[in-house]
């Protein structure tokens, strides 16, 4: 038996970073949303008795581990877990979200693990059942399952969803190097080191602007608390930021810790005419023209559908 399920990439439309907690994390406030860029996970059962075993191909597929440290890996052995059943199941990741690029394609893959796990085995777990095992995977993973467009909170595993009525357009610019997400942090505490450090907020004109569909007043509420420490670690996203400009994006920002690049466009022409121009800008060669607001883990083969 096998089943196949994907899941988004994540972009953080706003991202406020908060004083750290006592269990080491940073509070953060997410306006998340979804795009379609999915990596996708095929689940094979078979009877050899050796546990999980993984593979990956796609984009930046050597950068993936294929042990027990997986994401993926340990979203299936916690959904056997649950079940009770025996782990014996070989788990393929086709990437095409970028590795260490701070659009989640580590939380994507659990999250759709997760998923084809439970329909695999027949488990019949619930979405409370998902959602709980998620946040123990990873901030990003109970997202990754749902999609679309939701406010984060805590560490960003507290969903709200928001409500915005049509497609977004974007165009992600993907980076040959990687950042790491502890790294950025530190470099964020080590910026903020003498100031004092606000709790969390989205500001009211984000969701206003998701709401009525201004890509103008969207652009202007755009936010990233880590933007300055990425780009201090990686400064030629600073010159990936000044090509989407020159090329009339409405916005531009790092996506999360970075060190993909993210812009707003006006519509699906503008996202393509503007994936053109950063493409022969000399300063940017990964360039993807999506849509925003898509459907989080959802079935390949044999069906499709959404959690």
């Amino acid at each position: 038996m096998s089943i196949s399920v994907s899941a988004p990439a994540k972009v953080n439309v706003v991202l406020k970073v908060g004083p750290m907690r006592t269990d080491g994390f940073h509070s953060v406030a997410s306006l998340f949303h979804a795009v379609d860029l999915r990596d996708r996970v095929d689940l094979q059962s078979n009877c050899d008795g050796q546990g999980v075993s993984v593979s990956v191909s796609g984009v930046d597929a050597g950068a993936v581990p294929t042990d027990a440290s997986n994401l993926a890996a340990r979203a299936v052995l916690m959904v056997a877990e649950m079940g009770e059943v025996a782990p014996d199941v070989h788990v393929h990741i086709d990437k095409r979200i970028p590795v260490a690029g701070g659009m989640a394609g580590g939380s994507a893959d659990a999250a759709a693990a997760l998923l084809a796990a439970d329909l695999l085995w027949n488990l019949g777990l619930s979405r409370t059942d998902l959602d709980d095992l998620a946040a123990q995977l990873g901030s990003d993973v109970p997202f990754a399952l749902h999609g679309g467009t939701m406010l984060g909170l805590g560490r960003g595993e507290k969903l709200t969803p928001v409500l915005t009525a049509q497609d977004w357009h974007w165009v992600i610019s993907a980076s040959d190097a990687q950042l790491s997400t502890p790294a950025v942090y530190q470099e964020f505490d080590r910026q903020n080191i003498e100031k004092s450090v606000a709790d969390p907020i989205i500001p009211a004109e984000a969701m206003a602007a998701m709401r009525a569909h201004d890509a103008a007043a969207l652009g202007a509420a755009m936010h990233n608390d880590l933007q300055p420490a990425a780009v201090s670690l990686r400064p030629q996203l600073a010159k990936i930021l000044a090509a989407g400009r020159e090329g009339g994006a409405v916005a531009g920002m790092v996506s999360g810790s970075g060190p993909t690049v993210f812009f707003l466009a006006e519509s699906r022409d503008h996202a393509i005419d503007l994936a053109v121009f950063l493409s022969g800008s000399g300063e940017t060669t990964r360039v993807h023209a999506v849509t925003g607001g898509v459907a989080g883990a959802r079935v390949e083969s044999p069906g499709v559908g959404a959690v």
